[in-house]
């Protein structure tokens, strides 16, 4: 059976907010009260994209990856996640084609930051800015993303074979 040239991701990550941590979210802080909790920088946008970018070649998660249990990966910088990420889709000779991305969170307001988060994720995947889907929205204050107790992101990418 023959390998497919092109294959699509889709990734999902959400993350707690707690007092005494940065915001981070797609590489980029934001200024807020609150920031995303976890083991790494907790970047829900990165995590949520590198999931999309293994899920599309069938491979296990990152937290297979980069598991919480291994203390090299305490406050590592998501950026060096997706980057890995990344090399490993090329060593499969797989490159990024496309990308789209939708944060949740009802606050703070991202429309901001999304030029600079764009910027940031051009320069990781190697692709056009004009390659990168992004957007914000709320969660119109239902559940728990509408009560500011997180913030989470949903990602799609499309993987091709050069």
């Amino acid at each position: 059976m023959n390998t497919p040239t092109i294959r699509i991701g889709h990734g999902f990550d959400l993350h707690q907010l707690v007092e005494d941590r940065k915001l981070i979210l797609g590489g980029v802080e934001i200024p807020h009260h609150l920031g995303l909790l976890g083991h790494s920088d907790a970047d829900c946008l990165m995590h949520a994209l590198a999931d999309a970018m293994l899920g599309a070649l069938a491979l296990p998660d990152i937290g297979h990856h980069f598991p919480d249990t291994d203390p090299s990966n305490l406050g590592i910088d998501s950026s060096i996640i997706l980057s890995k990420v990344v090399s490993m889709i090329q060593e499969k000779g797989y490159f990024p084609g496309n990308v789209d991305l939708t944060i949740i969170a009802q606050r703070p307001k991202l429309e901001d930051y999304l030029p600079a988060i764009r910027t940031n994720l051009s320069s990781i995947l190697g692709i056009g800015k004009n390659c990168i889907g992004l957007k914000a929205t709320t969660h119109e204050h239902i559940g728990s993303l509408g009560r500011e107790e997180g913030i989470a992101t949903h990602a799609v990418c499309l993987l091709f074979k050069k």
